[in-house]
């Protein structure tokens, strides 16, 4: 049996790590704090966790809770400006460093992130381009 890349990223401690230090910094973020209308980020830590697991090769929860991602769908609803696509993308690069991932792991998880940024963006802005894909 293979060993997947949720294995060789750390399993779920990993994960739940990384997605943890994201969302306490969009706890403190003007732009995209308000995209999140609960009160408790907790079910939206719960769900980023669920489905990045889920999307590396773990646990099947995210699909069992929730059914098919559709994240365009799931994001349409919310102005996703190039700005807070980089902010988001400013957020998650600290939280994957909290992991710390070989070089080709962490490669691997940034460019599905970058790529999954800039297809959630719905609303035009000015675009500063510093995560260019």
């Amino acid at each position: 049996m293979s060993e997947t890349f949720f294995d060789r990223f750390g399993g779920e401690q990993a994960f739940s790590t990384m997605v943890r230090g994201f969302y306490e910094a969009i706890a403190q973020d003007d732009l995209i704090r308000p995209m999140y209308p609960d009160q408790d980020l907790g079910p939206a830590q719960d769900r980023l966790r669920w489905f990045l697991e889920q999307y590396w090769g773990g646990p099947k929860t995210y699909s069992e809770q929730r059914g098919h991602p559709r994240l365009r769908m799931r994001h349409a609803q919310f102005p996703i400006t190039p700005q807070a696509r980089d902010q988001w993308l400013d957020h998650m690069r600290k939280a994957v460093d909290l992991i710390r991932l070989s070089p080709e792991l962490d490669e691997e998880l940034w460019e599905y992130l970058v790529d999954a940024a800039y297809a959630m963006v719905n609303t035009p802005g000015p675009d500063s381009g510093r995560w260019a894909r």
